[in-house]
């Protein structure tokens, strides 16, 4: 058994659609509701002492979904970033945001640089919007970073899993303790696919709009009844 919270809890957060149609509802409707479950989740790790909270958003696969949709998405992102700025302050949360950022439009490049030199000298928890990103665009950038700096040194630069993990957009993050997945899927869609190596899973049936307190708390006490060996006996 583990009796420690996790130091990183991340998230995907699935379901908003399903949500919204079981409520005759259109889809950007869930993401909205879901944007309230965001802020229960990490208003409550904050509580707990979690020092990372990373919340898989919007993936680099998602941009081909409909275009109003994706337009709505982002107009939410932006609003979102901004209203809780207050929120930030008062908790002394870090924000950041991590993905293939060029993506997106020049004012919500804008809106993020902002939050995020606002909020870096916060001493609190550090919450990370995943946002355009992908696991397999991550290990992609990683690469050519690092092949970029062997050919400005002009020779093989010695490398290692610690040093491979510098060149990934989460370097100086650490790795997920906990994955939690709502909706009842069960796969991490090209997710943080180096970074969960031994990331302990937890799958749950309920739609991220209804993910309150509660649900988290459910999947910190199963994480805590698990033996983490790393390959080891005990």
């Amino acid at each position: 058994m583990n009796d420690e919270i996790p130091r990183h809890i991340s998230i995907i957060l699935d379901g908003n659609g399903r949500w919204a149609k079981k409520q005759n509802k259109i889809r950007l409707f869930g993401h909205k509701a879901g944007a309230v479950s965001v802020r229960e989740t990490a208003t409550r790790c904050a509580e707990l002492g979690v020092e990372y909270l990373s919340l898989y958003a919007f993936s680099e696969e998602n941009w081909n979904r409909p275009a109003d949709e994706v337009h709505g998405l982002m107009e939410l992102m932006r609003r979102t970033v901004l209203d809780e700025r207050e929120t930030f302050r008062k908790n002394h949360i870090r924000f950041r945001v991590i993905g293939n950022l060029s993506r997106l439009s020049k004012e919500l490049q804008g809106i993020i640089k902002m939050v995020e030199d606002e909020t870096a000298a916060n001493t609190g928890m550090t919450l990370i919007l995943m946002l355009s990103y992908s696991g397999k665009w991550d290990l992609l950038q990683a690469t050519k970073r690092y092949a970029a700096d062997c050919l400005a040194e002009g020779r093989e630069l010695p490398l290692d899993e610690e040093g491979f993990s510098d060149y990934l957009a989460t370097a100086g993050i650490p790795d997920p303790d906990l994955l939690i997945r709502t909706s009842g899927e069960l796969r991490i869609s090209n997710y943080m696919l180096w970074q969960c190596a031994y990331t302990e899973f937890y799958f749950t049936p309920v739609l991220w709009p209804d993910f309150r307190k509660k649900d988290l708390d459910l999947a910190i006490e199963s994480y805590k009844q698990r033996e983490r060996r790393y390959g080891k006996v005990k």
